[in-house]
């Protein structure tokens, strides 16, 4: 039985492509906020429903850079928003670098 290749991630790191840090220090939390309605099963309306970022693209500090990790199943879900962080990190001249986030390992016991 043959599991299906997990959807890899774009990491969109707080670095122009000089080396800069990328101003302002709340990029990542912007961004991702803009597309926190990007989520599974569509947008959720009511109360709290603007609180917490979308599955496909959530800001994380990583080795000290802040980035946006962009899920590829956003460009199915809706490929404008993709195209739209796409476009940010290339309009801003973002480093970008596709991976797949592991998950943390457990603590040798």
């Amino acid at each position: 039985m043959s599991q299906s290749p997990k959807p890899r991630e774009v990491f969109i790191q707080g670095l122009t492509l000089d080396g800069r840090t990328f101003r302002p220090s709340d990029w990542a939390e912007r961004l991702a906020g803009a597309m926190s309605c990007f989520r599974p099963g569509g947008s959720r309306g009511g109360p709290g429903a603007h609180i917490g970022y979308s599955p496909y693209c959530v800001p994380r500090v990583i080795n000290g850079i802040k980035c946006v990790i962009v899920n590829e199943e956003l460009k199915a879900l809706e490929p404008m928003a993709w195209d739209f962080v796409m476009n940010f990190a290339r309009d801003n001249q973002l480093q970008v670098a596709e991976a797949c986030l592991l998950p943390d390992k457990p603590p040798a016991g």
